[in-house]
């Protein structure tokens, strides 16, 4: 995790000497849900995330993008005729390297840090309704690798389309393998 933190602390310093900088705002949809040994009768919960992004240019052909995003994840499952919605809202501090391959065009790679802002369930059944926060039983921080591509037009509208792979257990159980993961499809505008 060292590693990680010293990588993203590279590239932000990278990303300084950079000589054109354009900021954005970026919302969009988010694919989550959890992978892992333990994931097992665990479908997706769709919900949404949003925030701000600074895309620092280093070439005409790579650029670093950090962001500051609001992401909505978790998952659904159906136990004993009980529908469980899992929500677990998490501030990502995503640092993309993105590689323009065409005009407009980019790959982008990159790690990621979440910290947790709220971990509730809940169950329905037959109109009965309970929730509980499991925030304590989940851990604080999350870390992740992020693949996508994005497209960028000259209005300064772009759009994206990134998987996020959880790379640690989002249980603060030793013995629970749960990851986080989420596809995003998202919508920006550069000023």
């Amino acid at each position: 995790m060292k590693k990680l933190f010293l990588l993203m602390i590279s590239l932000v310093v990278c990303s300084l000497h950079a000589q054109n900088v354009t900021f954005g705002a970026k919302a969009g949809l988010n694919f989550a849900s959890l992978t892992g040994d333990d994931a097992e009768d665990i479908d997706g919960r769709t919900s949404l995330h949003l925030g701000a992004t600074a895309e620092f240019s280093l070439s005409e052909t790579f650029s670093i993008q950090p962001e500051l995003l609001y992401s909505g994840q978790g998952f659904t499952a159906n136990e004993s005729d009980v529908d469980i919605t899992g929500k677990m809202d998490y501030i990502n501090l995503p640092i993309m390297a993105k590689f323009y391959a065409a005009e407009g065009l980019s790959l982008e790679i990159g790690p990621q840090i979440g910290f947790l802002l709220s971990a509730k369930a809940e169950g329905k059944s037959e109109g009965n309704s309970v929730s509980i926060d499991f925030k304590d039983e989940s851990k604080s921080v999350d870390f992740g690798a992020n693949f996508g591509i994005g497209y960028k037009l000259d209005s300064g509208i772009n759009f994206g389309f990134r998987y996020n792979l959880g790379l640690i257990s989002v249980s603060e159980e030793d013995s629970e393998d749960l990851k986080s993961n989420v596809l995003q499809l998202s919508v920006g505008y550069n000023f």
